[in-house]
């Protein structure tokens, strides 16, 4: 562990090349389970027979530890870190695969998604925290544009493999069994992580605990546009990613189209985040890209439960993907400027803190609406909540603040 340096640690060309491979492939393993869980987890919980509201306890379990300790963790990733802590969350998301193969029922599956959803986070934070330190200005969209069009390209062969899987097989099992290889791949990846990402600073409190982001919340422009977008797209991912599954099961679609049809957004995603900057450009600054994109995940969300037309249920889910493909990028870019390099890792387990909070409370939500109003209705009345948080974001100033 090294003594804390309050200059900015950039790394040299090459190592942030190397850094931004090896931290890309590291990561995208991370979401390629993480997708293929979207599909195999609702045919499993479906298979033990679980009704609207259980389905939506098993969709929020992942995300109930990380709403918790989001911020702690991104101490950890100040005070030793990037690597250690991917190598650590890679390990846990093994743990969680292997409950879930070898406790079946409801108990093995609540307690696999806690410790995966708990894993995923690690991997998430530290990612971002790697690939933030690489850059600043157009270089950090150009980076965050092609680190997230990694992640999408992991999110769209997920659901593809599982869902090819489980109609080959007839069961969930293998596709647990891949999630746990691919894993281990990411680990191996992550190892090859150096320089700044394998490096730790002394931990200031006063920069990176809660008090800290609470204040930076208050006062900060940018990290207020960022928390805002964020939750608003992750709601949408949530519900898209949670429910759609459900709902193309509930109108008899196959396995392995329910994985080509979850995989659209994620294709969405990749093919427009490399063009995130010149979009920025067109449409005049971050501001008007940011309400745009929440704009086109609105009416993705509202009108998806308005047919039982694959075709029709894939182009509502491409508009999804080219939303949350502009707005979680720029997100994370607005905050990553908005902080100090100290401040940064806190502030981005404040934004994956919140982004926990949508995403358990989201699933749990839209359960009970469902149980009631049916699939059309809570579609509509989700996309309508979006459009109002996408409204919202006019009030926020074009530029972000400085350093706060």
């Amino acid at each position: 562990m090294t003594e804390r340096d309050t200059s900015p640690k950039v790394p040299s060309a090459k190592e942030a090349a190397w850094n931004f491979r090896v931290a890309c492939v590291a990561v995208t393993c991370a979401f390629v389970v993480h997708s293929m869980l979207l599909v195999a987890i609702p045919v499993y919980a479906l298979e033990l027979g679980a009704s609207a509201f259980m389905l939506g306890v098993i969709f929020s379990a992942p995300y109930l530890l990380p709403l918790l300790i989001a911020i702690p963790l991104g101490q950890i990733v100040v005070r030793y870190g990037g690597r250690r802590l991917m190598w650590t969350g890679g390990t846990m998301m093994i743990a969680g695969l292997l409950v879930i193969v070898s406790f079946p029922g409801y108990g093995g599956l609540l307690a696999g998604q806690l410790l995966i959803g708990l894993a995923q986070l690690q991997m998430v934070l530290s990612g971002q925290a790697v690939v933030a330190g690489l850059g600043r200005g157009k270089s950090l969209e150009r980076y965050f544009g092609w680190y997230t069009t990694w992640i999408s390209a992991g999110q769209v062969v997920g659901p593809l493999v599982a869902g090819a899987l489980i109609d080959w097989q007839g069961s969930t099992l293998p596709a647990f069994w891949v999630m746990v290889s691919i894993t281990l791949v990411g680990l191996m990846s992550a190892a090859g992580l150096t320089g700044i990402a394998r490096q730790g600073t002394k931990v200031d409190r006063g920069n990176t605990g809660y008090r800290a982001q609470v204040r930076l919340l208050k006062r900060n422009t940018g990290v207020q546009v960022s928390v805002a977008v964020t939750l608003t797209a992750m709601f949408v991912m949530g519900i898209h990613g949670s429910y759609l599954p459900v709902y193309l099961e509930d109108i008899g679609i196959a396995a392995s189209v329910i994985g080509v049809l979850v995989s659209l957004r994620s294709l969405a995603s990749m093919l427009i985040r490399p063009f995130m900057p010149r979009l920025v450009s067109v449409l005049g600054n971050r501001k008007m890209a940011m309400m745009v994109s929440l704009m086109a995940l609105a009416f993705g969300l509202a009108l998806l439960g308005v047919s039982e037309s694959a075709i029709v249920i894939g182009l509502f889910s491409v508009l999804i993907g080219v939303g949350s493909g502009i707005s979680q990028p720029l997100s994370i870019v607005v905050l990553a400027e908005s902080v100090s390099d100290e401040q940064r890792p806190g502030a981005l387990g404040m934004r994956l803190m919140a982004n926990r909070v949508v995403n358990f409370l989201g699933p749990l939500l839209f359960g009970a609406v469902l149980h009631v109003a049916g699939f059309t209705t809570t579609f509509l009345a989700a996309g309508v909540l979006v459009a109002v948080a996408a409204l919202s974001v006019s009030r926020f100033p074009e530029e972000q603040q400085a350093h706060s």
